[in-house]
């Protein structure tokens, strides 16, 4: 017999946590509605998206950490479309960025999260370059 098989038969008391039964005991609270996670309501769906949530701030940078590249780019038919590079998905909320640089310059867009792009109808370039500047971003 092994001394924790022997220890197992020997103590019918088993602790779950570190300081249980002592008075350094703090029970674990939920994160979102602060109750004792016996007593919390809280949805599994619930939870996990205030994870998400945290999880997305904590990956948020600053603009002013970040440099946006605006280039202009011939498309077939004549078209042309102002594109932003070197903005991260995951550190801008780039569908907001969109909408404010949107109504800045009169024109439609779109946002391609998995290229990290950010695509304006037109040329747009000095307007785009004045309006991420005024938001705090380093622009090339």
């Amino acid at each position: 017999m092994h001394f924790n098989e022997r220890l197992a038969i020997d103590c019918p008391i088993t602790m779950t946590r570190l300081f249980a039964g002592t008075a350094f005991d703090i029970p674990p609270t939920c994160d979102q509605c602060g109750k004792l996670e016996s007593d919390c309501i809280c949805t599994a769906a619930e939870k996990a998206e205030a994870e998400r949530a945290r999880q997305q701030a904590a990956d948020r940078r600053s603009p002013e950490s970040q440099t946006a590249v605006v280039t202009v780019q011939k498309r077939k038919g004549g078209r042309q479309a102002t594109v932003i590079e070197g903005l991260t998905a995951k550190a801008n909320d780039l569908p907001e960025l969109l909408g404010k640089l949107q109504a800045a310059c009169g024109a439609g867009g779109t946002v391609k999260a998995k290229e990290d792009l950010i695509e304006l109808q037109g040329d747009h370039a000095a307007t785009i370059r004045k309006s991420l500047t005024n938001l705090g971003y380093r622009v090339k």
